[in-house]
């Protein structure tokens, strides 16, 4: 009696293990060619959703830090504005002492000038095309006026003109937000910063206009009386401009500090996604080596199977 023999079977569970084999080994070769566990949600499963929302969290902190950088060349340039604009204030102070320290006046009345021209351009600085000072008007140049003259024009014999018609910005001051907890106010208003010095500026052009001038030459007791009284409140004016740039300098730390915390968060994000994303390569070139065991094996059963045959199992005839 001679054994039935069935191949079927055993075809089937051979090819089936093949195929498993080859898709191990492919999976393993991804793995080491791309460094990666995978090339889409679809290869990390339950992690897909966590992996998501991790991905959106570090795409808001990259437009956080295009944002902060863009936020951080403006204050800078804010910054120099700011400081220009005190340092006139404190040339106009000296200016002043210098006068009364020599009681000549000589060249007093052009050393004004030029610093009111200063400061006035300071006021009207740009940033990327757009004024720095002029709130939401980012398009209209906040201070108007060119020359001291024109905080005087048409007196006497009328009053002097209001200083807040030379202030064209609004009233908006420019915040930003820096990250998910942290706004900060980035923008400074002319008018807040440059009245009380226009003011000033027009009280020395007025005095200059006066019956007690012109400002030039030996001083008189009433031009000496008038420039130590003046040289105080430029005094206060001064001290205020630079507490103005202070407060600028203290919001570019806050931005330079968080900036320093979205670089450390991105890296722990990183870290993070690359736990899931990033394939472990001893691993992977373990996996590959089995696989490709494993290709082998079945493959030489395969061969094996082929080669067998009823006819090899028959007494010749």
């Amino acid at each position: 009696m001679v054994d039935r023999v069935s191949t079927a079977g055993q075809y089937s569970a051979i090819l089936a293990n093949l195929m498993a084999a080859e898709s191990a080994q492919t999976n393993a070769e991804n793995r080491v060619s791309s460094t990666k566990n995978g090339n889409d949600l679809k290869a990390f499963a339950q992690q897909a959703e966590t992996l998501t929302a991790m991905k959106s969290v570090d795409a808001r902190i990259t437009n956080y830090q295009a944002q902060n950088s863009q936020i951080a060349a403006k204050l800078t340039q804010q910054d120099q504005a700011l400081t220009s604009v005190a340092g006139s204030a404190t040339a106009v102070r000296q200016a002043m002492a210098d006068a009364l320290a020599s009681n000549n006046a000589d060249t007093f009345m052009q050393e004004v000038q030029d610093q009111f021209q200063t400061a006035v351009s300071s006021l009207n600085s740009q940033y990327d095309g757009k004024f720095l000072f002029s709130g939401g008007q980012i398009n209209t140049q906040p201070v108007s006026a060119q020359q001291m003259t024109d905080l005087t024009a048409g007196s006497p014999p009328g009053p002097l003109p209001t200083i807040s018609t030379f202030f064209q910005n609004d009233s908006y001051t420019v915040k930003a937000k820096l990250d998910d907890s942290t706004t900060v106010t980035t923008g400074q208003l002319a008018s807040n910063l440059g009245s009380p010095m226009m003011t000033a500026f027009q009280a020395i052009q007025a005095y200059n206009d006066g019956p007690n001038g012109p400002l030039n030459g030996p001083l008189t007791a009433a031009q000496a009386t008038f420039l130590t009284g003046a040289m105080q409140n430029w005094v206060g004016i001064s001290t205020n401009l630079t507490s103005a740039a202070a407060q600028n300098g203290l919001v570019q730390q806050q931005v330079d500090t968080v900036a320093k915390n979205l670089v450390t968060q991105q890296n722990t994000l990183t870290s993070m996604i690359g736990n899931i994303t990033d394939a472990d390569m001893a691993k992977a070139a373990t996996d590959l080596s089995n696989a490709q065991l494993s290709v082998q094996a079945s493959a030489k059963v395969l061969q094996s199977l082929q080669s067998d045959s009823l006819l090899t199992l028959l007494p010749a005839g």
